[in-house]
């Protein structure tokens, strides 16, 4: 527990990723409070808190990727022992949201998974969200607490920033979707950007149609929100190098990483894959080509902004940079 301002404050892990609620943990100086998770044998989770909460503002870490129904059913039954043990208040920092790419309806008798999952997360008690590169923006309006959705492109900039290229640079949209994404990174960097136009025939399957840009002679930045199963990268970053980009780089906020993505990785001319921890990778999910950057100081500087009741918009910006490759 640490005591800020005269507020009783903890924080909390989950088994989706402790190593973030580590970094959080530095960044804030806020320790772990402890929590028991267990299972009977027919895998029902029970969890147990030996702390008063009491009256606390309690930060609950728990991003909810692989295994997505799992780690959802942790954290509401979570939410709902700290809502009936009297918590102040129940923040999560969820920074992968789970279910968030079935957001609309695409066909007449489809669920909204990512609605369904925000009315779970309210019914069981939570009273803010805090989480990072939503899939789609309109998740928050999903909300009738507060979110805050953060992003990692500045980490991203700033590590292509550190590498100085010499060459000319390009940013890449996979697809049309993340033209906006690339636009905006490219605004930052002041590179052009070019966008790959591709079909997707079935679920995690993509063929590229064409390139909309010039990439020859560049080195290109691949970017994209998240990776599941690197179908769509890696035959972007094959097209790239067909139609002349000197170098191909790849960029992520989450790094769902489902097989085949790492032998996909490893077997293209993708040279490095940055990425950051708002997923743990477990090894099987890890590769040479592959460099997490951690979260852990921006969610940090957000948990001690809301502590603090100030403003959290100035961590959502960052300005562009000043001069072409600076």
């Amino acid at each position: 527990m640490a005591v800020i301002e005269g507020h009783s404050i903890k924080l909390f892990s989950l088994s989706a990723n402790p190593e973030l609620a580590k970094d959080i943990s530095e960044a804030t100086g806020i320790p772990l409070s402890p929590i028991e998770l267990n299972r009977f044998a027919d895998g029902e989770i029970m969890i147990n808190i030996p702390e008063t909460v009491r009256g606390h503002h309690v930060f609950l870490v728990q991003p909810t990727n692989e295994p997505v129904n799992e780690n959802i059913m942790e954290l509401l039954i979570t939410i709902d022992a700290l809502k009936r043990a009297s918590a102040k208040n129940i923040n999560i920092i969820m920074p992968y949201y789970g279910y968030s790419r079935q957001d609309r309806k695409s066909k007449s008798r489809q669920p909204i998974s990512a609605k369904l999952v925000a009315n779970l997360i309210q019914t069981a008690g939570a009273t803010r969200v805090i989480a990072m590169d939503l899939h789609a923006g309109q998740i928050q309006g999903f909300f009738d607490i507060p979110i805050d959705n953060f992003r990692a492109m500045p980490l991203l900039v700033n590590y292509f920033v550190d590498k100085r290229f010499k060459d000319d640079i390009v940013i890449v949209a996979p697809d049309h979707g993340g033209a906006v994404r690339a636009r905006k990174m490219g605004d930052i960097m002041h590179c052009d950007i070019a966008i790959i136009d591709k079909r997707r025939p079935a679920p995690n399957v993509a063929e590229v149609m064409g390139i909309v840009g010039d990439v020859k002679d560049k080195i290109a930045i691949l970017i994209d929100d998240i990776i599941d199963t690197a179908g769509t990268i890696t035959a972007a970053a094959r097209a790239l190098v067909k139609a002349g980009a000197k170098e191909v780089y790849g960029a992520c906020t989450h790094p769902l990483f489902s097989p085949p993505a790492i032998e996909r990785i490893n077997d293209s001319p993708i040279k490095e894959l940055v990425c950051t921890n708002t997923i743990m990778l477990p090894e099987y999910k890890k590769s040479d080509k592959v460099v997490q950057l951690s979260v852990g100081k921006l969610l940090g500087k957000g948990v001690m902004s809301i502590i603090h009741n100030e403003s959290l918009s100035k961590l959502f910006e960052y300005e562009a940079l000043t001069s072409k490759g600076q």
